[in-house]
């Protein structure tokens, strides 16, 4: 029998369902992928043009000397990892690079920090970063740790559209790749971050040694929060020099993945879910079903943080092959204009 895609029970007035529990997800994930993929795509054309990808860029701000110990990641300053600390960067810059990822077809830029959580001396720069971007008519995002609520409140008044901040994992499985940091700060962060009125980008990562099981968890987390995230970033596993999940990482089959992206559109069919880091794994036919699945959002750019993306005109020839349109194909025509003119 097909699972429900909603009940009446812990049911919102937006239609929204807040009490999935974990064998409703594995029941929707086992289910034979062409009814999987119909239940996603259905609810996916409901909720969104199902032609239309979304695009954002990520710029890492201040590079490396984390004191978190997150298995995973390339900027721990618990590990050797051949990366260098840098300063925060100045504004004049930080405002370049997003004028350059709006021309290049970006409409969201996101500013991300190595820090456990920001000082207020610090976070005064963000907020002026944040006004400046906000300035050049892009959306805005920012990730910098765990905040306060003065905090949050702060980046709201700046014009902060977005904060990302991500569970990573089930909760089961979370005390695995970080020791430094609980679940429960995670969640901390994200309600402060409501609560001042930004919008919540927060997903995790796949292919860490994890199982199915915690994958599903933590779609059923995000799914559970009083609101759902208004953007979902799933990571797939990026190879780092030094780090302890080198141990047990194995990138999920391709198939999996994507029944994974459909259970994400199934528990939270308004939300944006996005193809994030690990793209550069994906061939074009894994992403063209991803995006089937209800994935209406990709990073653009060679570089996230420091690992590698894919390059953008492999992004703007795929998405023009397969119909779907964004601001990545308005740029590219806009390109092509200009190179026809001169």
């Amino acid at each position: 029998m097909t699972p429900p895609l909603a009940s009446t029970n812990g049911q919102a007035a937006t239609g929204l369902r807040h009490d999935w529990d974990r064998a409703e997800a594995e029941a929707l994930y086992a289910l034979p992928f062409a009814d999987l993929m119909f239940q996603a795509q259905s609810l996916h054309r409901t909720n969104f043009d199902p032609n239309h990808v979304e695009t954002a860029s990520l710029l890492s701000i201040k590079t490396g000397g984390c004191p978190e110990d997150c298995g995973y990641c390339s900027q721990s300053s618990h590990y050797d990892t051949g990366l260098k600390a840098t300063k925060l960067m100045d504004q004049a810059t930080v405002v370049a690079t997003a004028q350059r990822a709006k021309e290049a077809g970006a409409s969201r830029f996101c500013m991300a920090a190595a820090w456990r959580n920001p000082k207020d001396r610090d976070l005064d720069q963000v907020c002026d970063m944040v006004s400046a971007v906000k300035g050049l008519g892009m959306e805005t995002c920012v990730t910098l740790g765990m905040l306060t609520p003065a905090q949050a409140a702060r980046l709201h008044d700046a014009g902060l559209d977005f904060y990302n901040h991500n569970v990573d994992t089930s909760p089961e499985f979370y005390d695995k790749i970080i020791t430094t940091r609980t679940l429960e700060d995670r969640i901390d962060t994200l309600a402060h971050v409501r609560d001042a009125g930004i919008k919540v980008c927060c997903g995790g990562i796949v292919g860490m040694g994890e199982r199915v099981e915690d994958r599903l968890g933590m779609m059923v987390l995000l799914a559970n929060l009083p609101s759902h995230p208004e953007s979902v970033p799933v990571n797939l596993w990026n190879e780092v020099k030094g780090v302890p999940v080198n141990d047990t990482a194995e990138r999920p089959d391709p198939i999996a993945l994507v029944r994974l992206i459909a259970v994400a559109r199934i528990l939270m069919p308004k939300s944006v879910v996005r193809l994030s880091a690990g793209r550069q794994y994906m061939t074009d036919e894994l992403q063209a079903l991803c995006f089937l699945a209800g994935a209406n959002s990709i990073f653009i750019g060679d570089v996230l943080l420091t690992t590698k993306n894919p390059q953008r005109d492999r992004d703007a020839s795929l998405l023009e092959r397969l119909g779907i349109n964004s601001q990545l194909d308005h740029t590219t025509h806009s390109h092509l204009r200009a190179d026809a003119a001169e």
